[in-house]
């Protein structure tokens, strides 16, 4: 296939050297002629390394670079294109004006294509004499190594195009998911539960960027803290994602944004390219602070109220553990919580206040457990609980023990729920189909399960108590659960069912 290439910049560079490794001749062009040749030479470096490293040989690098053409002018004639991807900066007017230009050399047999990311499809379509010519295919960087494309059929595209373009992007060794042109198409979208919830916990001084990031590595086995995440992102450009996607879903309970970004993305907090976000950076910068030192009494009894498989698990840690219908005066009492606070279960079942603490049951991927702390908690019964809660079984390492003030539901279960919940509307909302949503958030975002398979992991009818019971503590609408959890809960369902639709039962 020839594949003509508009936009030698970052993206665009990246598609060109995955098309012609993948066997395409590539005509790059741009309308800055230096930045052409600037790519060319990118690409010729990266396939040198992959010579040197063995991943490629000799004779395969010279044969892509025989088939990458570079071109003077965007708009030269070409009747043997029969792809072009549009690479050029996210703006309406550029992109019309480049697709405008294509459409009068390019033949009317050629499909377009555009790598926007927060534009409509169906509105740079819009501006075509052919609207049904275009669709979205959004690659994410770098190209050669994100091994997912989002195909985003425009409301007018001919329905040919996206498998057109999904056998293409397979061809060339990637993987294709099929998404709705909405705000934010699939993984940006689903990406929001994430860094939403987290900015949430931090509004109302939950935990601090560090423990947060800390409990979504060590409980949830994310690769990434949410605020790692963002730094490495850039707030900036987090920022005005999370921002067009609210906007875009007219204003969706469950992606709102928060007030804590506006004021740090005019003061330049974006993070890694700024030096300083979340964190900072550089070679004079200081690291995270350590967590304090582990310093109450590891033997002090401990009381678990209703979860015998927590008070077993901690016995098995060499804890000594109360049995009975009531703590002793001694005991700290631990309470784990699902969806509620530690504050609901003292005032339930007549706790002592001041030696009661939350516990997070979900299993954790690495070796942390965390404590809710009230602000009735008495601080040496705090550092004892902790102390507990680190001991480790015979032979094996110590848990790190993070403290956090007592939330709904404790860190990991919000973080959670909310990537579940937005993954949900995802599905119910028909934007993506289930096995979708879940191959392009593990590919795009290194979620270490998809968000769907990662709730049925948990259980629906589980994972349904929780947002139930985090949207009746809060009476924040931004917990409440999607129908299609719902449902699936209730008819014993996996998250991941796609279900029967009405169609099927129509003919």
């Amino acid at each position: 296939m020839r594949i003509r290439i508009v936009g030698a910049g970052a993206m665009g560079r990246g598609i060109a050297q995955w098309a012609a490794v993948a066997g395409h001749t590539v005509e790059l062009a741009d309308v800055r002629r230096e930045a052409v040749t600037a790519a060319v030479d990118f690409v010729r470096s990266m396939l040198d390394r992959a010579v040197d490293k063995g991943r490629m040989t000799a004779g395969d690098r010279a044969s892509a670079l025989e088939r990458l053409v570079p071109l003077d002018d965007p708009w030269a004639e070409g009747p043997d294109v029969e792809l072009v991807v549009e690479a050029v900066r996210e703006d309406l007017d550029t992109k019309a004006e480049v697709f405008g230009g294509l459409e009068r050399a390019l033949p009317a047999s050629a499909v377009f294509a555009t790598n926007t990311s927060s534009l409509s499809v169906t509105r740079i379509a819009a501006t075509l004499k052919d609207p049904s010519r275009l669709a979205g295919l959004h690659f994410f960087n770098p190209v050669p190594l994100m091994r997912i494309v989002e195909v985003v059929p425009g409301a007018a595209t001919r329905p040919e195009i996206p498998p057109f373009l999904t056998e293409l992007v397979t061809g060339c060794g990637h993987r294709a998911v099929t998404v709705a042109d909405t705000p934010g198409f699939l993984v940006n979208h689903a990406g929001r539960g994430l860094v939403t919830e987290a900015l949430a916990l931090l509004e109302e001084s939950v935990a601090d960027p560090v423990d947060v990031d800390r409990i979504a590595r060590d409980v949830l086995g994310l690769r990434m803290g949410p605020f790692e995440l963002m730094d490495l992102t850039g707030l900036d450009v987090t920022a005005a994602v999370i921002d067009s996607i609210w906007e875009g879903f007219r204003h969706e309970d469950r992606l709102r944004p928060s007030y804590l970004t506006p004021n740090r993305v005019v003061a330049g907090l974006h993070g890694r390219k700024t030096g300083r976000g979340w964190y900072a950076y550089g070679p004079d910068a200081p690291a995270p602070a350590d967590e304090p030192p582990v310093t109450g009494d590891a033997d002090r009894p401990v009381f678990v109220a209703g979860d015998t498989a927590y008070a077993d698990a901690l016995a098995a840690s060499g804890a000594v553990v109360e049995a009975g219908a009531e703590p002793s005066e001694r005991a700290v009492v631990l309470v784990p919580v699902w969806g509620t606070t530690v504050a609901s279960a003292v005032a339930a079942l007549g706790l002592p206040a001041e030696r009661t603490f939350g516990v997070d049951p979900l299993p954790a991927a690495g070796r942390r457990r965390v404590l809710a702390v009230t602000p009735a908690a008495e601080p040496e019964a705090a550092r004892d609980a902790r102390a507990v809660l680190a001991r480790a079984a015979s032979g094996a390492d110590p848990y790190a023990v993070s403290v956090v003030r007592d939330t709904a539901g404790s860190v990991a279960q919000r973080l959670l729920a909310s990537v579940v919940s937005v993954a949900s509307s995802i599905a119910e909302r028909s934007l993506a189909a289930p096995a979708d949503i879940d191959l392009a958030v593990t590919a795009g975002l290194g979620y270490p399960v998809g968000p769907l398979a990662w709730g049925d992991r948990i259980g629906a009818a589980r994972m349904l108590e929780l947002q139930r019971a985090l949207h009746a503590t809060t009476g924040d609408p931004r917990h409440r659960p999607t129908r299609w959890l719902t449902e699936r809960a209730q008819l014993g369902l996996p998250l991941t069912d796609p279900g029967t639709s009405p169609a099927a039962c129509a003919g």
